[in-house]
């Protein structure tokens, strides 16, 4: 090997190149070896991987079973709100007050609720009868709790001019039922059975009381429709990989009876299959529990692992057909497997990135382990077992049999005696071609239509204006997606669409968004009531809030009574001799808890309900109160901390912002790094960043405008679009920096020619895999159906429109090998060379 060095080039740079050159032999040499070993042992390569798939996947059928919680899954394993739950909890047990309604906050436990819903121009108030024969029906239930709250109503119009707020009519009504379960299984297993019960009477109500709308909701309802996408999507599921199937075999096929693949296409995707069944068995043997987000595994490994298969094709037509079959496969290794050993690699580390426990919402995390896994059985599979499918179709090629039916190719004169059909089917169509002619391989319709069609379109200078304005289209409206990027996302966006849940969500939207949920307010310090300047703070914390306090109430009672107690003693003795006696006062005593130090009594702890004014969109201002109280229990003189069983997920919003960024930011210097070494020309890594940068800023960008929220699913696609992008684009920009052409335009050329077969053969049966998540009735199919179509678009996009044009403008130069092989023509003797033809008194001057 000898490495020239060019005038005026420092010594450093020699070295790097040359440390760069071995490097990338060397690997190639690894693979090379590795394409000669699969070649010589191709059973042994096939076995392996079936029996392991045959192992697994029946300890995957054995070991099924779902996971049970969804707030592990998509709520934060760290949050403060976990936290502050934990200390409610620990202040008010739940069973020191088994009649007190509020006492559920802190734990939302076992519920059922119903929205009961007046006609149009109704008023529900009129129709007491059917809301207490409903009442009266839950009531008569086994083993639920005696107490309910039916002070919700919604769709309120007051009386006009009324100084009191009296309510003139309201269209629904939102009743609570809670259950006595405080932590035991056995009351547990009888409350979620009392749950079904509801829902099943719930229904039966329905059908009787004609005027009225049932929708009801328990504390199973959100866990039962969420796993419920993964029933309904069973069948599509099935559906898109017969679809994905059907795209690679016909993508594969050529008119040549003798090089068609369309079996190699078929068993390509049959192999990522089988490494997605092994890599579930061992998810399951390691007590994994399946949950509806990991629908989205099967299409993510498929995209990754037909890539391998169709570049595993594409490099097999590159290699030389009057070689033997073992050491085309070797060279087909040599020339593929470096690049998709990197990319496979760059999967691993952004996922396994994911899996670390820096992650802290469950299903994103179970899901980059599953994905970890799945990848490098996936790349342990094509390399093996569809590597020995390849040997065997190689040998089948190199001994003239025909690509479908597996007979002998009859010879020309044969043929030639049987009608055209027989012709058509079993002619490999090259026969009669010189060995000078160009490689046959180049007649695949694909490749045909590249080098003949849209090579020349796309390079064209009339073209190019065109594709600048288009990417300034799509970098703004990218932008301006970007800028809208908002943590408004709900669970409901993970549930199926037609669902309950859904139903019952979007008419409490409706009618019961005026007010927040009651939120906790928790004193956790002692603190002296008695105090004017301690009521003040206290009033003004509670501005803007409509409360439910003791507190308010016992200033009240002292101010009606004329009872004077500005001192700690006075304060706390008629606030239990006196105040907390009274029946309509009776219910505080729960909110309160006292301590004996001697004769002397303290209040150590106490707890007020809040509830908050606010407009549609409930959530976010919600998320606001929370993020205003929170800072002001920290700077104010009373402790205390707000809590409400929803914070617990909202806390998952703030978090969902930053994590893809994050993981994008360390994907994209991981690629340069893990790049530096492969590349020749330092500008591929750059353009290789650019061009992912790009994908994953406009994925962004135009899902924000699709109205996809942050959620665990749109994380995950996120990071999946970064691997993706890397796939594609890193092959393409790796052969245009390393090609020795005159110009960027014919280096663009080739590099589409290379390798624009394999991209376009992928990237459609992706997206048309993706076709069946469209009738799915899920909002999780949905939102990974949008990202994955965008993922997918803008790839190919910037593969196929975007790079070609633009690095034509841009450096790297090829001018430097222009006058390479200007000087070695200048040096070159003329030769005469006199070829003899079959008529020996022919002679061809060249």
């Amino acid at each position: 090997m000898c490495f020239l060095r060019r005038p005026g080039a420092p010594a450093s740079w020699i070295w790097w190149r040359m440390l760069r050159q071995v490097l990338r032999r060397g690997l190639q040499s690894f693979c090379h070896r590795l394409g000669l070993c699969v070649s010589r042992h191709p059973v042994f390569f096939l076995t392996v991987p079936a029996v392991l798939t045959i192992t697994f996947g029946l300890s995957a059928l054995n070991r099924f079973q779902p996971e049970g919680d969804l707030e592990r899954l998509v709520a934060p394993s760290h949050s403060l709100a976990k936290i502050e739950r934990s200390l409610a909890s620990s202040l008010f047990p739940l069973d020191q007050s088994k009649s007190q309604l509020y006492s559920d906050l802190h734990t939302p436990g076992r519920y059922g609720r119903v929205i009961l819903l007046s006609p149009p121009g109704d008023n529900i108030l009129l129709q007491a009868e059917g809301i207490l024969q409903t009442h009266r029906a839950v009531l008569e239930m086994k083993d639920g709790r005696n107490s309910f709250i039916g002070h919700q109503l919604g769709g309120v119009v007051e009386v006009p001019n009324s100084k009191d707020q009296r309510v003139k009519s309201a269209r629904a009504i939102q009743i609570t039922y809670y259950l006595q379960t405080y932590g035991s299984a056995t009351q547990d297993l009888i409350g979620e059975k009392w749950e079904n019960e509801f829902c099943k009477l719930m229904r039966k109500l329905q059908e009787e009381h004609q005027d009225l709308q049932l929708y009801s909701l328990a504390s199973f309802s959100l866990w039962r429709d969420f796993h419920k996408t993964s029933i309904l999507a069973r069948s599509k599921v099935l559906v898109s990989l017969v679809l994905i199937l059907t795209t690679a075999t016909l993508s594969s096929s050529m008119k040549d009876c003798l090089r068609s693949k369309p079996f190699l296409g078929l068993l390509g995707v049959l192999t990522v299959c089988i490494s997605i069944v092994t890599a579930a068995g061992i998810f399951f043997i390691t007590d994994g529990k399946y949950n509806s987000t990991l629908l989205g595994i099967p299409f993510f490994a498929m995209g990754h692992g037909t890539k391998g298969v169709f570049e595993l094709l594409s490099g097999w037509r590159r290699t030389r057909e009057n070689l033997p079959f073992k050491d085309r496969v070797a060279d087909a290794y040599s020339d593929v497997m470096v690049t998709y050993t990197m990319t496979s690699s760059l999967y691993f580390i952004t996922f396994g990135m994911g899996a670390s426990p820096f992650t802290n919402i469950e299903a994103v995390k179970v899901f980059c382990q599953n994905m970890c896994v799945s990848i490098l059985l996936n790349y342990f599979y094509i390399f093996s077992f569809f590597g020995s499918c390849l040997v065997f179709a190689g040998q089948l090629e190199q001994n003239r049999y025909h690509s479908i039916f597996c007979c002998k190719i009859p010879s020309a004169e044969y043929l030639d005696r049987k009608p055209v059909w027989f012709q058509t089917v079993m002619s490999d169509g090259h026969q009669q071609t010189s060995h000078h002619e160009t490689n046959p391989y180049q007649h695949h319709f694909i490749q045909h239509f590249l080098r003949e069609h849209y090579n020349e379109w796309i390079t064209n200078i009339y073209v190019k204006p065109f594709v600048v304005i288009l990417y300034l289209i799509y970098a703004s409206f990218s932008f301006m997606g970007c800028l809208q990027i908002s943590d408004r996302a709900n669970i409901i966006n993970l549930l199926a669409s037609d669902s309950p849940s859904i139903s019952y969500a979007m008419v409490q939207q409706k009618y019961f968004s005026n007010y927040s949920p009651v939120i906790g307010f928790y004193i956790y310090e002692p603190l002296e009531y008695w105090n004017s300047s301690v009521q003040e703070d206290l009033r003004r914390l509670c501005s803007g809030f409509t409360a439910v306090s003791w507190v308010e109430q016992y200033y009240q009672f002292l101010k009606v009574s004329n009872i004077s107690a500005n001192n700690k003693s006075d304060f706390i003795s008629v606030l239990q001799s006196s105040f907390l006696k009274k029946p309509e006062f009776q219910h505080f005593r729960n909110d309160i808890i006292f301590s004996k130090a001697g004769d002397e009594n303290n209040i150590i702890a106490s707890r007020l309900y809040l509830v908050a004014r606010t407009s549609r969109d409930k959530q976010k201002e919600v998320i606001e109160v929370l993020e205003k109280l929170r800072p002001l229990s920290l700077s104010k003189s009373i402790r205390f901390i707000v809590f409400n069983p929803s914070f617990v997920f909202m806390d998952h919003y703030g978090l969902s912002v930053t994590v893809p960024v994050l993981i994008a930011g360390f994907g994209v210097l991981l690629v340069l790094i893990l790049t530096f070494f492969l590349v020749i020309h330092p500008l591929g890594n750059f353009w290789l960043i650019l061009s992912v940068t790009s994908i994953e800023l406009g994925v962004l960008g135009l899902m924000t405008l699709w109205n996809v929220d942050m959620d665990c699913i749109s994380i995950l696609c996120l990071i999946y679009t970064l691997n993706f992008a890397i796939d594609h684009c890193a092959p393409l920009l790796y052969t245009f920096v390393l090609a020795t052409e005159h110009t960027r335009t014919q280096c663009i050329k080739s590099s589409l020619q290379e390798h624009g077969t394999a991209i376009l053969q992928n990237v459609t049966s992706f997206l048309i895999g993706l076709v069946p998540l469209l009738f799915v009735p899920s909002n999780l199919t949905f939102t990974l159906f949008k990202c994955l179509l965008l993922t997918g678009g803008c790839t190919l996009l910037h593969c196929f429109v975007i790079l070609p044009v633009f690095l034509t403008f841009f450096p790297p130069s090829k001018k430097h090998h222009k006058k390479k092989k200007r000087a070695k023509r200048k040096e070159r003797e003329e030769i005469e060379c006199i070829e003899i033809q079959e008529n020996p008194d022919h002679v061809t001057t060249v």
